[in-house]
């Protein structure tokens, strides 16, 4: 089965970059069909949706944060990554990758979920 795991630093200064790599194995990350997603929950709210990249290496963005955002992927270790500029303690969530059924839109479905990683901006 698909599993995803979610790494990078758990704290993150404001004004820097937020990286994180979701690693994924029992799929290729270039498999038609899916997409690659990352969300996040910030505390005490619901879940939003960052972005996602596509079996071609295609991305789209939240509106909100596309200024902010870049996903990225490396095909050889299997692995998408996200890059969330310029942060600020409003960032702070926990940080999900997800598979994502087919192109994102209004609504979103996943199949498969990593764990969630605690990511705090603070000085």
């Amino acid at each position: 089965q698909v599993q995803l795991q979610e790494s990078g630093p758990g704290l993150v200064k404001p004004s820097q970059t937020l990286s994180l790599t979701c690693t994924v194995s029992g799929g290729s990350i270039t498999t038609n069909w899916y997409w690659w997603s990352w969300i996040r929950q910030p505390p005490g709210k619901g879940l939003e949706w960052i972005g996602a990249i596509a079996s071609t290496g295609s991305t789209y963005y939240s509106p909100s944060l596309k200024s902010r955002t870049s996903i990225s992927r490396d095909t050889s270790e299997n692995q998408f990554n996200l890059n969330l500029y310029s942060v600020s303690p409003e960032d702070t969530a926990v940080y999900y990758c997800a598979r994502e059924m087919g192109r994102p839109g209004p609504s979103h479905e996943y199949d498969y979920w990593g764990q969630g990683t605690q990511v705090t901006v603070s000085s």
